[in-house]
C-alpha cells in the first residue's frame, strides 16, 4: 500500500481527533477513530483489553479516570502492506500541577468512511523491539 500526501495528512489527524473526543467528553466521536472491531490495548497501563467500539465508547464513559487535556506528538505513519502503524505520544495535563505521558501504537485500515484504528497498544513506556508484534515493526 502506498501512503499517499493526502492519507498522511488524514493519519496524521487521527490523534488529535481522538484527543478531542476524550478532553470533550464527546464519546460518539470516537466511532470516527476505531473500526467497529477495534482492539483497544490497555494493559500497558494497568488496565484492561478493549473490544469494539461498543467497549470503547462505554469504558471511556463510565470507567476511565482521563486527563484534563491529552496533547499528542511525535506522530509517525510507516506502510505495513494491508495495514498502517502509526506511533504517537501523548503529553496529559493530570491536574494539581502534574504531566503524565504514555505512548501509543496504531494498527490503521482504511475504510469506505476513512482511516481508523483497528488495534491500539498503549503503554507508559516505550515499547522495545522485544514487545512489538511480528506484523508491527513500530
Amino acid at each position: 500500500m502506498t501512503i499517499d500526501t493526502a492519507d498522511r495528512l488524514e493519519l496524521h489527524e487521527l490523534p488529535g481527533r481522538y484527543g478531542d473526543a476524550i478532553d470533550d467528553r464527546n464519546w460518539d466521536r470516537l466511532r470516527q477513530v476505531f473500526t467497529d472491531d477495534a482492539i483497544f490495548d490497555l494493559t500497558g497501563v494497568g488496565l484492561r483489553q478493549l473490544d469494539g467500539i461498543e467497549d470503547i465508547v462505554h469504558f471511556m464513559d463510565v470507567a476511565a479516570q482521563h486527563p484534563k487535556t491529552h496533547m499528542m506528538t511525535n506522530i509517525y505513519v510507516d506502510d505495513g502492506g494491508e495495514s498502517v502503524t502509526m506511533n504517537f505520544r501523548i503529553v496529559a495535563l493530570l491536574g494539581k500541577g502534574l504531566v503524565g505521558t504514555a505512548s501509543y501504537y496504531d494498527t490503521v485500515v482504511k475504510t469506505p468512511d476513512g482511516w481508523r484504528v483497528k488495534h491500539r497498544d498503549c503503554m507508559l513506556h516505550r515499547r522495545d523491539k522485544r514487545d512489538a508484534p511480528c506484523d508491527n515493526p513500530g
